[in-house]
């Protein structure tokens, strides 16, 4: 379990949506500093809050912001992108810069700051999957949310020995501007995000946020029929 009362964190994607309600989250609850990053960051008000360029399908984006926040013990592995459209028809750029942003972005970053986590005692990587990691019927961005949680799964096994807590996070969807025009229910991603830190200072390894989520972790041992997620096409 990590504690986040003092801790330094980055949160990806943290100046918009899901990722500012953690960045908002972990300050209070006492993180002295936060990492924010976007592709073009805008500064902000709160001097604990520090604004930071990433684009984590560049690889010297990434490396460059593991030299600058060299400091964290927690990281939320949150920057992420939905293209909508079945598999069969949609742009293959799509599909493909999906997979680079969910999930090679998400192992770059993962990649560079697992020696920075080392370094600073073991800490912990949240990484930021979904209920459609499990269900069908979401195309790219399910099957790259797949691919993640697998990831997940293996870096767990492998930042083990250096004390890394890996803590995977399912949830359905929260209320942001990226699912704006999907007509489901939606969490607040501020309850998301206090629910992941309960987690993390809990010392969970696997964080399901809502009950759609455990219904559906719950559905996998069944008829893969049983594992359609209707998305309102």
């Amino acid at each position: 379990m990590v504690a986040i009362g003092n801790s330094v964190a980055l949160v990806t994607g943290g100046q918009r949506g899901l990722g500012k309600a953690f960045a908002e989250a972990l300050l209070k609850r006492g993180a002295a500093k936060v990492y924010v990053t976007a592709r073009r960051p805008v500064p902000g008000d709160d001097p604990r809050i520090v604004p930071l360029p990433l684009d984590v399908t560049e690889p010297d984006t990434v490396s460059a912001l593991a030299e600058l926040a060299s400091d964290v013990s927690v990281v939320v592995n949150n920057a992420g992108v939905l293209h909508p459209g079945p598999l069969l028809k949609a742009d293959m750029a799509d599909v493909v810069a999906t997979f680079d942003t969910n999930v090679f972005g998400a192992l770059r970053v993962a990649r560079a700051f697992a020696p920075v986590l080392a370094a600073n005692g073991g800490g912990a990587l949240v990484d930021i999957h979904s209920i459609l990691s499990w269900g069908a019927g979401a195309a790219a961005y399910g099957a790259s949310k797949a691919a993640f949680w697998s990831i997940t799964n293996s870096l767990r096994v492998e930042l083990a020995p250096q004390g890394t807590q890996v803590v995977g996070v399912h949830l359905g969807f929260a209320d942001t501007d990226m699912v704006a025009a999907i007509p489901a229910p939606k969490i607040s991603p501020a309850e998301v995000a206090e629910t992941v830190l309960d987690g993390v200072e809990e010392g969970a390894r696997e964080v399901l946020v809502d009950e759609a989520t455990k219904r559906m972790k719950a559905a996998l041992s069944g008829p893969v029929e049983g594992l359609t997620v209707a998305i309102g096409r």
